[in-house]
């Protein structure tokens, strides 16, 4: 049978898949994904007759997986070679990466301050817009899960206090904390932030959740709303903003 040049192009990229896919799972052989690139992992997620190519392409202009990770649908319909098919490859890949943030019972953190908190999501400094998520806590203030609630300005009247809660009803949440991030300014809260958390607060109430805090983070620092003194009515504890390193472990 005669190949054209195309026929040989495309013959040849998915032998170099099928051997990267051969690599990853090597008959009688332990797994060996950790000599892999970024690029290879990538690729074997990827049906496109390029993959390996793509996945470079992708890791170079989202600047690694951090950067692939926080990518959104228009940005990847905007790159030369992605297609339908491959954008749905990604976010699914994207997805799982998100659902990782779950914790299971043997290995999920207790918060036993706001900087332990910080801790699990300081991801969120990096970010470039306004993201905010909950950590889900239960009576001994262990992890459960950080799901993601809702990325753009925050504010009152689009955060909707249902949609907040949703997540620890269905959970039977005991406790949680919100957190968003300012990705353009300071990690003081604003008035808007201040009126949001008096709110849920109140709300809280009403479902027998604890709302335990309200932290802001970004790329200098990040402040507690409850060490504050701001909106909950315990006293302050300390003097806010806290640099980012402050906090590192």
């Amino acid at each position: 049978m005669q190949f054209g040049h195309r026929g040989r192009s495309c013959v040849k990229m998915l032998t170099s898949i099928f051997r990267l896919k051969e690599r990853i799972a090597m008959p009688n052989q332990p797994p060996n994904q950790s000599d892999l690139t970024d690029a290879e992992l990538l690729a074997a997620f990827l049906s496109s007759e390029n993959a390996i190519d793509l996945a470079s392409q992708l890791l170079i202009h989202f600047g690694g997986l951090h950067g692939l990770m926080r990518a959104e649908v228009e940005e990847l319909q905007k790159l030369d070679g992605t297609s339908s098919t491959s954008i749905a490859e990604i976010l699914a890949v994207i997805e799982l990466g998100n659902r990782l943030r779950s914790f299971r019972p043997d290995e999920r953190p207790i918060i036993t301050s706001a900087a332990d908190a910080v801790n699990l999501v300081h991801d969120m400094a990096d970010l470039r817009q306004e993201q905010v998520r909950i950590i889900l806590l239960d009576l001994t203030r262990r992890v459960i899960a950080i799901p993601t609630l809702y990325m753009g300005t925050l504010n009152a009247s689009v955060l909707r206090t249902a949609e907040v809660f949703r997540e620890a009803v269905l959970c039977n949440c005991p406790a949680m904390i919100l957190v968003h991030n300012h990705p353009a300014g300071d990690a003081i809260p604003s008035p808007e932030d201040v009126e949001l958390t008096h709110m849920l607060i109140e709300a809280a109430k009403l479902l027998d959740i604890v709302l335990i805090d309200h932290l802001i983070i970004c790329q200098s620092g990040w402040s507690s709303l409850r060490e504050m003194g701001l909106a909950f009515s315990e006293p302050p504890q300390t003097h806010p903003p806290v640099p980012l390193k402050a906090q590192s472990r």
